[in-house]
């Protein structure tokens, strides 16, 4: 039976395989080793020929010696390793002590604009505002538009009659830069309460036509601005309060940041109205059927009313197809102690696959005098534009303008634009205007529009002592 290998053979063992002895005896001689005959099925395993060596030392006095020996060395590693990890532990106290007095004024600061904010009125007290959460809902957008554009007429004041857009003829212009802040719109539900908010701010040489009114309200720049709750009513309605876009126009006001063509059109300012403080109430009655109701400061009046009667508008929104779609529009306003006015519109669209697309607007507009008399004026317009690539495009508009009892084209002036008017001595005259415009998209933000028109009126005179006129120019429009 084999024997366990004693501590003195482990010794000779050690001191063999490291080249070391204790400090009496030198490196030992290489040792003599013999197969066990004990372990034949373990040829590996080999033990040490002890009748080569001296006689090892008392058990005693070995077994101490060892265990010094390994507590030695243990130490002597341990130690080492502290040693060289104290550099990087004395650096990351001082990193954290710095990330904790930082940390620690970032809380004092936060804490101070709370106060102000609790101060000044903003949150409730005792309420923590969310200054990131807030921002991260909100979004800002708009656009830049520029444009040329050269009048054949050449008028002698460097204005053309009845021409929206581009206040001087032969000038660069920079027409539009529109800034729109907006959370996300009232979430329609049946369930629960929402809000949102939209404000848009326009400056420009178009500002004056686009922002009636609201000088008054002490924001001159103002296009729009209003709040939209949705009231857990039905499937949810949807209120809004503030400044309002009409309802009336197949054209935006954008003009050609969102229109096919970059002019506007005649009856987007002659058959329609600019924005107006109010409220509305929207309800989407069916998935084909929605209805608007609003009350606002009359039709012309904009932000501030100058009577104490109010305009009435309704609209039907119909889209029978995921392609087609109508909105059948009515309103009455009395504007003044003198003028009555009401009417309606229709205005439509339509989609020929994913390229080419129709639009058509329909206006009535029936002016009543304090005496009794009727002036009717009515308008027709229609849009067609194609996408030949995502990149290019083309649109052509038509509209006509009858003003039968010549009481709504003749003689109005464009705001902020002296000498603007159409003027004839006829009674009574027309409208027609055609436009072409090329779309071009050579990256997502920019759409450039060069843009062809012509413009007749059966008023005689009326377009700076003429009665034909042909525009012709380029507008550039960036979007962000």
């Amino acid at each position: 039976m084999s024997r366990p290998a004693s501590d003195t053979e482990e010794w000779v063992r050690l001191a063999h395989l490291t080249g070391k002895t204790d400090g009496n005896t030198r490196a030992a001689a290489p040792v003599q080793l013999a197969a066990s005959p004990d372990r034949t099925s373990q040829p590996n395993r080999m033990k040490p020929n002890l009748q080569t060596h001296p006689a090892p030392r008392p058990r005693s006095a070995t077994r101490p010696f060892l265990a010094f020996r390994r507590l030695a060395g243990s130490t002597a590693l341990l130690a080492g390793t502290g040693l060289l990890s104290l550099p990087v532990f004395a650096q990351e106290t001082v990193r954290v002590d710095k990330l904790e007095k930082e940390n620690l004024e970032l809380r004092q600061r936060l804490e101070a604009l709370e106060n102000m904010a609790q101060k000044e009125g903003l949150v409730p007290s005792g309420q923590k505002p969310k200054f990131v959460g807030a921002l991260s809902e909100i979004t800002l957008s708009g656009f830049v538009q520029a444009s040329y554009f050269y009048n054949t007429q050449d008028p002698l004041d460097n204005s053309s009659d009845g021409y929206l857009w581009n206040t001087t003829h032969n000038s660069f212009s920079l027409n539009k830069f529109k800034m729109t802040l907006a959370s996300k719109p009232a979430e329609r539900s049946g369930e629960t309460w929402d809000s949102g908010f939209r404000v848009s701010m326009m400056w420009g040489e178009d500002a004056a036509v686009l922002n009636t009114g609201g000088e008054r309200q002490g924001l001159e720049a103002l296009r729009e601005a209003y709040i939209d709750v949705n009231v857990p009513i039905g499937d949810g309605l949807i209120i809004k309060a503030g400044q309002l876009i009409s309802l009336l126009n197949f054209e935006s006001g954008d003009g050609g940041a969102a229109n096919p063509n970059f002019s506007q059109g005649f009856q987007w300012f002659f058959t329609g109205n600019g924005p107006g403080a109010g409220v509305q109430a929207d309800y989407q009655v069916t998935d084909w059927m929605n209805m608007k109701a609003r009350v606002q400061n009359g039709i012309y009046a904009g932000a501030v009313d100058n009577n104490d009667a109010k305009a009435f508008l309704g609209s039907i929104g119909l889209t029978p197809t995921d392609k087609a779609w109508v909105n059948l529009i009515g309103f009455v306003s009395e504007e003044s102690p003198t003028l009555n006015v009401a009417g309606g519109s229709i205005l439509a669209g339509h989609k020929f696959g994913s390229k080419f697309n129709t639009g058509l607007e329909l206006d009535y507009f029936n002016f009543e005098a304090a005496n009794g008399d009727d002036s009717v004026l009515w308008s027709a317009g229609a849009w067609l534009w194609y996408d030949f690539t995502s990149k290019v495009g083309a649109a052509l508009r038509a509209e006509y303008l009858d003003d039968g009892d010549g009481a709504g084209l003749k003689g109005i002036g464009l705001p902020g634009r002296p000498n603007s008017a159409i003027l004839s001595s006829d009674a009574d005259g027309a409208i027609t205007s055609i436009a072409l415009t090329l779309n071009l998209r050579p990256t997502p933000s920019i759409k450039i529009q060069p843009e062809l028109r012509y413009d007749h009126t059966s008023y005689a005179g009326g377009f700076d002592g003429e009665e034909d006129r042909f525009t012709i120019g380029a507008g550039i429009t960036y979007s962000f």
